[in-house]
């Protein structure tokens, strides 16, 4: 049996979400609420050191990581379908997985450097925040969180995170040769990279990939994709993506311009 322990509009939850979808695998889902610290309970971090979602467990196997859950499920229940089998390309999707830890820190910090902070600031107290971020495993995780939080783009790791997705973006046009990244077909790299390139894209940030022509019909193909449907677009809140996404338009996204085209 399957358990995925996950959190709705986690992009690590999604992406694990979209595997399993496109494998076609049923799973026990237990959702856990982030905002209310249930990833910082004891019996969850028994599982989960890292107080991070999602967390697998396989018929007793746990496995963390949203990367490593993907190849695990695809080799374990799929019989390596997702990943290519020439061997530098499958040495290419290994390192893209790899990757997705600097990729997922730069979506994690402007997803609160940008459409989350606000929410945060207007309902919870400055000592209510220090103590948030306080239950951090990672004491430098809570003080970049704490700090995204408090000074939102004008953070510096607001930069870092616009580094390492200039980095992506122009890969990921690179080899946009045909229509997936995994060949005929979408592969474990279009699955891995999807819920961070969507995540932009609801933050009203798709300006990013303005120079990139070929991202945004990768999206929109990702977008009618039934995986799409069941992964991400089912566990988003009704009504939340339009005033995200329109937010980031009118705000967010000018405030960064010129800091990306510096890049």
């Amino acid at each position: 049996m399957l358990t995925l322990l996950h959190a709705p509009t986690s992009v690590c939850s999604q992406k694990v979400r979209v595997g399993l979808a496109m494998i076609g695998l049923d799973y026990e889902s237990r959702l856990m609420n982030l905002a209310a610290g249930e990833q910082f309970e004891a019996a969850y971090l028994a599982l989960n050191p890292d107080a991070v979602v999602p967390t697998l467990v396989d018929d007793g196997l746990v496995v963390v990581e949203s990367s490593l859950i993907l190849e695990h499920l695809d080799e374990r229940h799929n019989a390596g379908r997702l990943m290519p089998k020439e061997p530098a390309e499958r040495l290419q999707a290994k390192h893209w997985l790899l990757r997705c830890l600097q990729i997922h820190a730069a979506i994690n910090t402007l997803s609160f450097a940008t459409a989350y902070r606000l929410p945060i600031l207007a309902s919870k107290t400055p000592a209510e925040i220090d103590a948030s971020v306080a239950r951090f495993p990672d004491p430098v995780m809570g003080a970049k969180r704490r700090d995204l939080i408090l000074n939102g783009t004008g953070s510096p790791y607001v930069g870092q995170a616009l580094m390492y997705l200039r980095r992506m973006l122009d890969d990921l046009q690179a080899q946009l040769a045909g229509d997936w990244l995994g060949g005929q077909g979408a592969g474990i790299v279009d699955v891995a990279l999807i819920a961070y390139v969507d995540r932009l894209d609801r933050l009203g940030l798709q300006g990013l990939w303005d120079a990139h022509p070929a991202i945004g019909p990768w999206l929109a193909r990702w977008q009618a994709m039934p995986a799409y449907a069941a992964g991400i677009e089912a566990f988003t809140p009704p009504g939340s993506a339009a005033p995200m996404r329109a937010a980031g338009l009118d705000e967010h996204w000018p405030a960064l311009r010129e800091r990306w085209a510096a890049l």
